[in-house]
């Protein structure tokens, strides 16, 4: 698939899940009432006990789901973008539902934590977050739960909810750090003129804390230090910024 470069500055549809309750009240009714101590049955802790199982199980296994993140919005650059995070700290960062050639990068264990935790407190996409507020149109989101063959999603334009707007903030800068990537790529392979702006662009975002998982960048940023045939300012600064990456990861 051919990479379109990126010059970066950057409906409500909701998924209600259909709960079947399962119909106690009626055959509870035949069983003996709690005695005058206020002791439940023995059927009735059985159904309880069951039930925590269960919620503790979807519990556990919707955190294992991987997570998704789109943002569609027509006439922008890319007009399409997709990030996808694994409980391992697995990302692939997409520009088309059909790109093969994802960006591939890993997330450290705190920051994968800190994804899921944000999609545990929005119930991992099981209700609507899209703002009442009268807002322009900013492009549809979409969080997605998949685990498997099932999977929760919401779409929206706009949010209020804070852990929703941290939770896009994240994968938002994911996608940023790998529109960098791309393009540092780009130049490094068909324009050497353009590297040096390149790195400026990355080394700014950097500074304001637009870059995930940095480390991803200090191969790219080695073969620049390392071959002669790119400038000496490009090179230059291509190792001042990968000891500052290096820097990040020493206690």
């Amino acid at each position: 698939m051919k990479r379109v470069p990126v010059w970066l500055g950057l409906r409500q549809s909701d998924l209600a899940l259909s709960r079947e309750t399962t119909p106690l009240r009626s055959w509870l009714r035949t069983e003996p009432r709690a005695s005058a101590r206020g002791f439940a049955t023995a059927p009735k802790r059985a159904v309880v006990a069951l039930i925590a199982l269960a919620a503790f199980a979807g519990g556990l296994s919707a955190a294992d789901g991987r997570l998704f993140y789109s943002r569609e919005f027509p006439g922008s650059k890319p007009d399409y973008i997709q990030v996808t995070v694994t409980k391992a700290g697995e990302a692939e960062y997409r520009e088309a539902v059909d790109d093969d050639l994802p960006v591939k990068f890993t997330l450290d264990a705190a920051n994968t934590q800190e994804l899921y935790d944000l999609a545990g407190k929005l119930e991992f996409f099981r209700h609507p977050i899209e703002s009442a507020a009268k807002v322009a149109f900013m492009g549809t989101k979409t969080f997605r739960l998949e685990n498997g063959g099932e999977k929760t999603e919401v779409k929206y334009n706009y949010t209020e909810n804070k852990d929703a707007q941290a939770l896009q903030e994240w994968f938002e800068r994911m996608a940023e750090s790998a529109q960098h990537r791309i393009e540092l790529e780009r130049t490094v392979k068909y324009d050497r003129l353009g590297v040096v702006n390149a790195l400026i662009l990355l080394e700014s975002a950097l500074e304001r804390d637009r870059v995930v998982a940095p480390e991803q960048f200090l191969p790219l940023l080695d073969r620049i230090v390392a071959n002669e045939n790119f400038m000496h300012t490009a090179r230059a600064r291509a190792s001042e910024i990968a000891d500052g990456i290096r820097a990040m990861k020493r206690p």
